[in-house]
């Protein structure tokens, strides 16, 4: 692939399209493993663990009952990021997955790191190793630099100073989708994706 200017940050690969994103998000989710999470400022992560979240018949997504202000991008255009506050001092991105007002988003719980290490380290300056920097939902929006000034940005348009990359690393084959973790309801709903054995995911790794 010819590389292609990403904000600050040249890649040999292509920023996500909209159609990537607006379709059902049990078919985006495991698709988005192996893409890379770019920020402009040269950070970058490399996705290898997902959980779907699927509006209406999901009771553990955040659309569940209904628009409210906190979860109003998720019913927006694919393609945004949707970031919420949990627990009071975490940070968790998403990305919206189509149509407009399904209410439906895919939680980016890992990365492995790519570049922009040094700028990682110094945002978590207590993770214990640099496995630690980005493995888990709210250590790596840390550890990239997303908080809630980044909600509802086009992941699309890379002005918005996030987006996500394609740089012509398929997803893993034969995937089979596992319980997604830390909810206390929709546990027996199958749609936590990781990539086989990869050393970043943050929960139990999967070696299919």
């Amino acid at each position: 692939m010819v590389p292609r200017k990403i904000a600050a940050i040249d890649w040999p690969g292509k920023p996500l399209p909209r159609a990537f994103f607006d379709r059902t998000v049990t078919t985006v989710a495991p698709q988005l493993l192996n893409k890379i999470l770019a920020a402009a400022d040269g950070r970058a992560g490399r996705i290898v663990e997902v959980e779907a979240y699927a509006g209406a018949i999901d009771p553990a997504a955040h659309t569940y009952r209904g628009k409210t202000a906190r979860n109003a991008v998720m019913f927006g255009p694919p393609g945004h990021m949707y970031v919420y506050f949990t627990y009071g001092m975490h940070w968790c991105c998403n990305c919206v997955c189509g149509p407009e007002g399904a209410g439906c988003a895919v939680l980016i719980r890992a990365l492995e790191p790519l570049r922009g290490l040094a700028q990682m380290r110094a945002a978590r300056p207590r993770a214990a190793s640099d496995r630690d920097l980005c493995r888990g939902p709210a250590r790596l929006t840390q550890a990239i630099g997303i908080n809630g000034a980044q909600n509802g940005i086009d992941l699309v348009n890379t002005l918005d100073g996030f987006t996500i990359v394609d740089d012509g690393m398929p997803p893993p084959e034969g995937l089979t989708g596992t319980p997604r973790i830390g909810i206390s309801v929709g546990k027996d709903f199958p749609w936590r994706w990781s990539v086989p054995g990869n050393r970043y995911v943050s929960g139990p790794i999967p070696q299919q």
